[in-house]
């Protein structure tokens, strides 16, 4: 796997909060759901994401705004328009008082306040995120805006068509689709940018792109530096040189890191055992990963599985 497959992998959407919002101005909404990664894109009209400590962005039909939680955040018709309501952390919608605001669901997935609108958006909303898309979020600003793509477009279509659908498994489709939409935009920014980080430029380098995925699908294998060179067909010393300029860390030190990393997100299915998560990630015994995963993340395994469950 890649960084991005990452993303999918481990806190991909599961019941992630799709919805079409079809308004008419004025209208603005400040949004504070805490929720760690929003997907904005427009159907038709316009529309102006506003987040702090990053330039307002307008949003026309076809362009993708991926806002990174947090923090609020505010979707407006205008910089200029007040909030007229507030999304709390349960997705309830009410006035900055706190009393529900007089918008009307329109069917299945549709929220808005007009039958005619001039703008249509489609937004998903990711309520969980795992330790694995640290590093990926980590990368992002607190607003990426992906204008109008080949990439993109027909999976916005595709996902504004069905988030009005009821059919057998539609929750499952959507999800898949959002993730679609979110790595397809990704892709496409990490790709034009400058400055895209040492990960993802890893990701294709003939040398470490291999040895990466190596350690990423097989955490559990005895590797050390000398058998990840051999099994790339370079040399101990260019491998450790190149996978340090590009990620930062000796090859060992992130395979440390990805192997607690994927433990953390793995932990959080109730049903698999501390001693089966210490076989998928390559330690010995339970007790050598709960000291481990202490010191990476100051808490032990079954207090980590506690809060996520109580959380």
């Amino acid at each position: 796997m890649d960084p991005l497959a990452d993303l999918l992998a481990g806190p991909r959407a599961r019941g992630a909060f799709v919805l079409r919002c079809d308004l008419e101005p004025p209208w603005a909404l400040r949004v504070e759901d805490r929720a760690p990664l929003t997907v904005v894109a427009v159907v038709t009209g316009s529309a102006w994401v506003l987040c702090g400590g990053a330039a307002p962005q307008r949003i026309t039909p076809g362009d993708v705004a991926v806002v990174r939680g947090p923090a609020p955040y505010a979707v407006a018709d205008d910089p200029g328009t007040a909030p007229q309501a507030l999304v709390d952390a349960d997705q309830r919608c009410t006035t900055l008082d706190g009393v529900e605001v007089p918008l009307t669901w329109r069917g299945a997935r549709v929220w808005g306040n007009s039958d005619r609108p001039t703008t249509r958006l489609v937004t998903g909303t990711y309520a969980e995120h795992g330790a694995i898309s640290r590093r990926l979020l980590g990368a992002l600003p607190r607003l990426v805006v992906l204008r109008a793509d080949a990439a993109t477009g027909p999976v916005l279509d595709w996902l504004a068509r069905e988030v009005v659908q009821e059919a057998p498994g539609q929750d499952a489709v959507l999800d898949r689709l959002l993730d679609l939409l979110l790595v397809s935009a990704l892709r496409a920014w990490f790709d034009a940018a400058d400055d895209a980080p040492g990960w993802y430029v890893a990701a294709a380098d003939p040398v470490v792109g291999p040895a990466l995925r190596l350690l990423q699908t097989r955490p559990e294998h005895p590797w050390t530096t000398a058998s990840l060179a051999a099994a790339v067909a370079t040399s101990r010393a260019t491998l450790a040189r190149r996978f340090t300029a590009l990620l930062g860390q000796p090859p060992m030190g992130y395979l440390t890191t990805w192997r607690l990393d994927l433990a953390a997100d793995l932990l959080l299915d109730p049903g698999t055992t501390l001693a089966a998560v210490a076989r998928r990630v390559g330690y010995g015994s339970p007790y050598a990963l709960s000291a481990a995963f202490s010191r990476q993340f100051g808490t032990s395994p079954r207090d980590h599985r506690a809060a996520a469950a109580t959380g």
